[in-house]
């Protein structure tokens, strides 16, 4: 069973993208509420994913993506950025830091199970 954590602030779009996921076969969802939760939470789960929004109270999305970049145990570790960010540069500095795609929200359920799908093979 492949496990994705969830890293969103906003309890509704946390629920969303974690039923979204759900649906895909053998894959289950853990969910940190903000980047310290999540922080928190990674030594003890082993992930294969992460999905994460960038605009989060504390530590934001890009600050935790350069954490999990900078930490051995994580470098490989596929990273999906979901957030309303929609500008260009918004999405150049995120692949910048490292993240492995970008998908702006609203999203199509679809297009995220696609997304993600992509490396969870």
């Amino acid at each position: 069973m492949r496990k994705i954590m969830v890293v969103e602030d906003s309890a509704a779009m946390r629920g969303l993208i974690a039923s979204v996921l759900s649906d895909i076969q053998d894959v289950s969802i853990v969910e940190a509420e903000n980047g310290y939760e999540a922080l928190r939470r990674l030594p003890r789960e082993k992930v294969d994913l992460i999905v994460m929004d960038i605009n989060m109270p504390d530590i934001n999305g890009l600050e935790l993506l350069g954490f999990i970049r900078k930490s051995p145990a994580y470098t490989a570790t596929p990273v999906v950025i979901v957030t309303t960010e929609g500008r260009e540069q918004d999405r150049a500095r995120a692949m910048q830091l490292g993240a492995n795609d970008y998908v702006t929200k609203p999203f199509e359920p679809t297009e995220l199970v696609r997304v993600v799908g992509k490396y969870l093979t």
